[in-house]
């Protein structure tokens, strides 16, 4: 079983410095940091992180070509491995919706987008240059969105660059086919935790179209949890997380939770347009609480187990992990790390 961290970038800077070093004593495999609009630049934090840890892979979780060419991506992801010695993972993916048009940006053709983009970084990650269609190199959608087909001789890496594996931020069932098809990883959200097996069925989809081993794929069970010894203070940790994100949750989500974007509608109004997030969390209701896991490390444990049982090789936890970050860290690598056998 492989684990890792996943973390929004709303800290200092020096704070993911050391829940890295904590990650990394406590037997974590991966250190993934988001990169949403109008936080703090992951690629920076992951820099810092590179040089202080000595094992652990660090990743961004996730960065889209619609905010950044996949050109400045590729520089990105191949000096970051350069830094860290080896152990950079690009996380990426077609980003939110939401969150785009916040700056007036049309997310169009997302799956064409995130594929043509995927064979962009392939190339210039593996040291190679653009060839012409007519010559059979580069296998487009048709609609070509990143303009891949038009980039000439001169658009190549300067400097040597491993492979950086190449992580698939998805939700959508084409888009869940496409980490089988295409990607080295995936980081799928399972929101809720049960949504497990539905999202495991497209990968295995898109894996088996492509002619390729499922079990090549690294798929990271992404949960949201909240882990504290004080139950109450866990769960207020979480509500938070969802206060925030709530309103960008798809009608698939909210359908699993028993709910629809009407039960949204004011807490999104509290926290994004008048910035009141405490108010808005304490609007959030125990059945919108259930798209995460939350309480003590022995409350986690029956919903772990069953993804574990459902074939899940790689659990990764996700903000907000507790109200106390770094004590989440401790406790889970002391009491739920060695459960499953880590």
């Amino acid at each position: 079983m492989r684990f890792s961290l996943r973390f929004n970038n709303d800290l200092p800077p020096a704070e993911y410095v050391r829940l890295a070093l904590a990650a990394e004593a406590a037997g974590f495999d991966q250190f993934w940091v988001s990169h949403d609009l109008f936080w703090r630049h992951a690629w920076t934090i992951l820099g810092a992180v590179a040089q202080a840890t000595q094992r652990i892979q660090i990743g961004t979780c996730i960065v889209n070509p619609y905010t950044t060419h996949v050109a400045e991506i590729a520089m990105a992801a191949a000096t970051l491995d350069e830094l860290s010695g080896g152990r950079a993972l690009l996380g990426f993916g077609a980003g939110a919706g939401d969150f785009l048009r916040w700056v007036d940006i049309q997310q169009t053709t997302p799956l064409a987008a995130t594929r043509d983009s995927l064979v962009a970084l392939r190339m210039l990650l593996g040291g190679g240059r653009p060839v012409a269609r007519a010559d059979g190199g580069i296998d487009l959608d048709s609609g070509d969105p990143v303009r891949l087909a038009r980039w000439t001789r001169e658009a190549y890496l300067r400097f040597p660059a491993r492979r950086v594996p190449i992580y698939l931020g998805a939700m959508s069932p084409k888009m869940l086919a496409l980490i089988g098809a295409q990607a080295d990883g995936g980081l799928p959200l399972l929101l809720p935790p049960e949504h497990y097996t539905e999202v495991m069925g497209y990968v295995a989809d898109g894996a088996r179209g492509a002619g390729r081993d499922l079990a090549e794929v690294d798929v990271a069970a992404c949960v949201w949890a909240s882990v504290s010894n004080d139950r109450a203070a866990a769960r207020a940790a979480l509500a938070e997380k969802v206060a925030y994100y709530g309103h960008a949750f798809s009608p698939l989500i909210l359908s699993r939770l028993g709910l629809s974007h009407a039960d949204l509608t004011d807490i999104e109004r509290v926290a994004q347009r008048e910035g009141d997030i405490a108010r808005a969390a304490a609007m959030v209701t125990d059945s919108m609480l259930r798209v995460g896991v939350v309480g003590t490390p022995v409350d986690l444990l029956p919903r772990l187990e069953w993804l574990a049982e459902q074939g899940a090789r790689h659990l990764s936890f996700g903000p907000p992990l507790g109200p106390d970050p770094l004590a989440a860290i401790e406790m889970l690598g002391r009491e739920v790390l060695p459960y499953f056998g880590k």
